[in-house]
């Protein structure tokens, strides 16, 4: 992982997603470049899933810009918008594998949904990729239900950059494991995304997993990030929000909001 080249590989600028009279996202400025992992941090209910579904086009935004290369997803359609999410892989929080498919089938899947590539030639990627995040051969013919939690991410983490995307989004990479399952995955996530050369997005409440694959690490808080900065730092921020959350402390501005 490396810093940010001249041009952001995403930029978003004013970024604004209200649900009804709730105003979620209330102008996010975020940038993240080319090769560089940005974590965004922030307690539940913050916004930073409506962040991500708004980069990935799964939500609109009410306003604001989306720009991946420089140019504005939000205002592409149809195969414009396509060979943009093509750049995209995805590692959703609890796997989301397709439990009707095998392993392999499920690393394969945007592979064979996307370019038609022959069942051979992409259940050898499959293999490979599957390789590449510590799964041997045998797994792959099994069902996600046969494997355990730790395996499931670890599939669903193979399944993310199987097509060599240049981004990669993560979200809540650890839930639900152990901190030694959390930490291996945490590794899995830094060698896989160096290897891409990839810039990589990830939305964690979980600090250990934080500090471990971040460059930068950027706080989500009442609608805006509130601090934004490199992952070495954040123990010096000297701001209350990030004191407070990354500490766990329940007195400070984060819990008056929430008495409020």
């Amino acid at each position: 992982m490396t810093g940010m080249a001249s041009e952001p590989k995403i930029e978003l600028r004013g970024l604004k997603k209200s649900f009804g009279a709730k105003t979620v996202l209330d102008g996010i400025d975020l940038t993240v470049g080319a090769g560089e992992s940005v974590v965004v941090i922030g307690g539940s209910g913050t916004g930073k899933s409506v962040m991500l579904k708004c980069i990935l086009g799964l939500l609109w935004p009410d306003g604001g810009s989306v720009r991946i290369d420089g140019a504005d997803v939000t205002a592409l359609t149809g195969r414009a918008r396509q060979a943009h999410t093509a750049k995209i892989g995805m590692l959703f929080q609890g796997g989301a594998l397709f439990d009707s498919l095998k392993v392999w089938e499920n690393v394969a899947f945007a592979l064979r949904s996307r370019s038609a590539m022959p069942k051979r030639q992409a259940r050898d990627t499959a293999l490979a990729k599957l390789a590449q995040v510590g799964l041997a051969a045998d797994v792959a013919d099994l069902s996600p239900s046969e494997l355990s939690g730790g395996m499931q991410k670890r599939v669903a983490l193979a399944r993310a950059i199987a097509t060599d995307p240049e981004i990669v989004f993560f979200d809540e990479p650890t839930a639900g494991l152990d901190p030694i399952l959390g930490d291996i995955i945490n590794r899995l996530i830094v060698d896989c995304v160096r290897h891409l050369g990839a810039s990589a997005v990830s939305i964690t409440h979980d600090m250990t997993s934080a500090r471990k694959i971040a460059d930068r690490i950027a706080m989500l808080h009442g609608g805006r990030i509130v601090w934004d900065g490199p992952a070495g730092e954040i123990e010096s921020s000297g701001n209350a929000f990030v004191d407070q959350f990354i500490h766990g402390r329940a007195e400070g501005p984060i819990g008056m909001a929430v008495r409020r």
